[in-house]
């Protein structure tokens, strides 16, 4: 908790996730679950068939967010989730969207 304010701290972390995951409406679908939850960044195609995704959040909710792309979405087959952490960006992400592919 930030002794501040008495909220808890925001991390931030990169995450890419590996496997038959784009075409079967994975990133519309992570926009979903983030809206809904609370947790702030983007979600993007990767040239390389990956997905890749900023998430800003309580720690409760970035673990629940990876477990969720870990389950991945029907149609989808996740072979990895790599999670590495991020700076928190300052000033704080507002919303969550898609970026174009990279």
């Amino acid at each position: 908790m930030d002794a501040r304010n008495g909220n808890v701290a925001e991390e931030a972390r990169l995450v890419r996730v590996r496997g038959v995951v784009q075409g079967v409406g994975f990133r519309e679908n992570c926009v979903r679950y983030a809206r809904r939850h609370g947790i702030a960044g983007w979600v993007r195609n990767r040239h390389d068939g990956s997905v890749e995704a900023l998430l800003q959040g309580a720690p409760q909710q970035l673990a629940q967010m990876c477990a969720w792309l870990r389950a991945g979405v029907p149609g989808a087959r996740v072979d990895a989730l790599e999670v590495e952490a991020a700076g928190v960006p300052s000033p704080r992400l507002e919303g969550f969207g898609r970026l174009p592919t990279m």
